[in-house]
């Protein structure tokens, strides 16, 4: 009896664990998310601008982790280091498109550069990872993406209103593509994380230049942040990994308890300023 190269692929998996690729590995949710894939006997290529600190997770998990330098706003450098990686592992089963920073600043604030390169990290490089990855999963007809957008992709808020803009598109576009490859086998998990304890505020963060009639509005959101919790990203994890394993895996996933209610009530708000306004809308005839 004879296999065909994607069920041998898939046999070998059952071996070896399944094959991972985790963009913006070396730190945070990226790196908790690697590390619970590897405690679980799976392989994972985990990419990130610098991958040093990868290097001892590399060496307690010798031969199922593979470390690769990759700034995903490079879109010919993404389609390179899928290709590596597919070549390394045999193919992949579960792509993770986490990396990203955050531009905080309010709008008027930004710079033409700032948020540029903003939306070439945090949709562009998103939407280039998914190029490069589809066709080797349409292919085997089979995996699942998983896309790390933001409890705040449900809509703006004064000073992160740029982060959220970014995320509010990497959620439609992946509403789009879970359409659009769910025939080929292929699932789309939008991930929708709260505050976890990352270093996306210090490291990952870009700030903008001040200007002073907003101090009074900085004040007020300081204060308003001032007690908040952040959650463990080993938990975010946990929970990442138990989704995947359901099938048909969620659609979309609010990570935190907090989050998921202050995501109920802001899109419970919109319902009802929606329903205030029903009949003026209803004038404009039936478009």
């Amino acid at each position: 009896m004879t296999t065909t190269g994607i069920e041998t692929r898939h046999m070998a998996d059952e071996r070896q664990g399944r094959a991972w690729f985790i963009t913006g590995a070396s730190r945070g949710l990226g790196r908790a998310f690697a590390e619970a894939a590897l405690a679980a006997g799976d392989r994972v290529v985990g990419t990130a601008r610098d991958v040093g600190p990868l290097a001892e997770l590399a060496v307690g998990y010798q031969g199922r982790l593979l470390a690769l330098e990759l700034d995903i706003a490079d879109r010919a450098a993404v389609h390179a280091v899928v290709d590596k990686a597919v070549a390394e592992l045999g193919g992949l089963d579960i792509v993770v498109n986490n990396a990203g920073q955050l531009l905080y600043g309010m709008l008027e604030e930004a710079t033409e550069e700032q948020v540029r390169a903003h939306f070439d990290t945090n949709v562009h490089g998103a939407l280039w990872v998914g190029q490069a990855v589809l066709p080797y999963l349409r292919e085997q007809g089979s995996g699942h993406v998983v896309q790390v957008t933001s409890m705040g992709s449900t809509g703006g808020f004064a000073s992160v209103g740029l982060y959220s803009a970014g995320k509010a598109a990497l959620d439609a576009l992946s509403e789009a593509l879970a359409m659009e490859v769910e025939s080929f086998g292929v699932s789309v998990t939008i991930v929708q994380p709260g505050s976890f304890a990352t270093d996306l505020f210090t490291r990952g963060t870009t700030m903008t230049e001040e200007r002073g009639h907003y101090a009074p509005l900085r004040a007020k959101l300081a204060e308003l942040w001032a007690d908040a919790d952040a959650g463990e990203p080993a938990e975010a994890a946990a929970v990442l990994l138990r989704a995947i394993e359901i099938q048909p895996p969620p659609k979309r996933l609010i990570l935190g308890s907090t989050s998921y209610d202050l995501v109920l009530k802001d899109l419970e708000a919109r319902i009802g300023e929606h329903r205030r306004w029903e009949e003026l809308s209803r004038q404009a005839g039936q478009a």
